[in-house]
């Protein structure tokens, strides 16, 4: 068996860290920036359950690992019906760091299986990552057309 792979990705934000925070976990506010339906349970051992993201309209499942209010967020992640990537299979770190008037988000996501599921997380990472970006600076990111749009 190979090494898992690992993607790590930063952006800036031009939010305080409990804004960001807010749109990393209320379902109100991540609706704005990613997926159609949102259940979330932020503390240890709580549900993460969005719906409609991907290329197929996916739904990811996972739950709450560490939840330290306006610093981090760790939770599982995964795809219902994956065979590559079930849910609860991977790990999404975040960190909100304090920096130049805003926030810097650093993200790790690890225990992909695959080179090839790595890049498909990547860019789907990309995507809303940078309408996150947008929607916690208090814009309007407009229709998430979904990542498999870009190239």
């Amino acid at each position: 068996m190979t090494e898992p792979f690992i993607l790590r990705r930063e952006t800036q934000i031009a939010a305080p860290r409990a804004t960001v925070f807010a749109y990393l976990t209320d379902p109100d506010k991540i609706l704005s920036w990613m997926g159609s339906d949102a259940t979330m349970e932020p503390h240890p051992g709580g549900v993460y359950l969005l719906k409609g993201i991907g290329p197929r309209d996916g739904v990811a499942r996972g739950a709450f690992r560490e939840v330290v209010p306006v610093h981090r967020l760790a939770y599982t992640f995964g795809w219902e019906g994956g065979q590559e990537v079930p849910p609860g299979s991977s790990l999404v770190e975040i960190d909100l760091i304090e920096r130049d008037g805003g926030t810097l988000l650093r993200m790790t996501h690890s225990g992909l299986p695959s080179a090839e599921q790595a890049a498909a997380h990547n860019k789907g990472w990309a995507h809303y990552l940078g309408r996150l970006t947008v929607a916690a600076a208090g814009s309007d990111p407009g229709p998430d057309m979904g990542a498999s749009t870009k190239s």
